[in-house]
């Protein structure tokens, strides 16, 4: 068999018509889908809020030197030893971290496992 004689062969298969619209659906799935964004914005507020403590954090150590940046460091520090020695914060805490574990696994709602499908969900719209 020559390579005419399969191209005609080719050119001889009986071709199904596409169904009505699919032109329009495909365009629709590439060309004209609407872009995901990079980023949610729980996602970008907390870069945001890093970043500006990060900045805060450089811009106090350049312009005051280091000790201001010590005592900054130090006064966030007791602060925070502070809240987690007072017994009542730690339990309403524990309660509270108790209650949102216990909820997420009763209602089978589990966000960490929906975040990384985040993409699936976006594509079944």
């Amino acid at each position: 068999m020559t390579m005419d004689e399969l191209e005609r062969a080719i050119m001889e298969l009986p071709l199904e018509e596409p169904p009505d619209g699919l032109r329009a659906s495909i365009l629709l799935a590439t060309a004209y889908h609407r872009p995901v964004p990079a980023f949610a914005l729980h996602e970008v507020a907390v870069f945001g809020t890093l970043g500006a403590v990060g900045l805060w954090l450089i811009v106090l150590l350049v312009s005051g030197g280091g000790s201001l940046f010590v005592h900054t460091l130090s006064a966030i520090s007791s602060v925070v030893l502070r809240s987690f020695s007072n017994a009542a914060f730690v339990s309403w805490l524990a309660a509270g971290s108790a209650a949102a574990l216990w909820l997420t696994h009763l209602t089978g709602s589990h966000p960490i496992a929906a975040l990384s499908h985040r993409s699936d969900a976006q594509d079944a719209r």
